[in-house]
């Protein structure tokens, strides 16, 4: 939750008013809790859809997760109706198996950002991960970018607010 591509699309979420929840998912940083390989992970994302529902009264979200939480996050996209969309930064296919990429097919808006870089979510099986997907969607290939996006943080949070404002209206 405190690295540099969460923290950079959180604190661009932050300047520009637009509500946001980041969270660690168990057994990480200060959260209580053991990894789950997934399952109870999904939950976790469940339940802060759940809260931002049911609590803050939220009537749109779109999901953001980076690698492992790209992965999770982008998995729970069609528990509600209020999910209109999501963006995978770095979604590491190869790694996770096919669960993952199954539960995160949608007909509701996708954006990629992807590395060209990347040998954690491999560059270059990401076409034919990308194409398994159901429109619409889009993606964005970082040049010059790996995994950690070290000095493209600002490239990120752009693509992620330029999709925010392209499917919030």
């Amino acid at each position: 939750m405190y690295n540099n591509i969460v923290s950079g699309v959180f604190n661009m979420c932050v300047q520009n008013k637009i509500s946001c929840l980041r969270f660690n998912f168990r057994g990480v940083g200060s959260s209580t809790g053991s990894h789950t390989s997934g399952k109870g992970e999904l939950s976790d994302v469940k339940a802060c859809v759940d809260f931002l529902i049911n609590e803050i009264n939220i009537e749109k979200i779109i999901i953001c997760g980076y690698s492992y939480g790209a992965a999770i996050g982008c998995s729970v996209v069609n528990f509600s109706k209020k999910i209109i969309g999501y963006c995978a930064i770095s979604f590491p296919w190869d790694f996770m198996g096919p669960k993952y990429k199954k539960l995160s097919q949608t007909k509701k808006p996708k954006l990629f950002i992807q590395g060209n870089r990347d040998t954690i979510a491999l560059y270059e099986n990401f076409e034919n991960h990308y194409n398994f997907y159901f429109d619409p969607k889009k993606y964005k290939i970082i040049n010059g970018a790996d995994h950690f996006y070290s000095g493209f943080e600002e490239n990120v949070a752009q693509e992620v607010s330029e999709f925010y404002h392209s499917i919030a209206k």
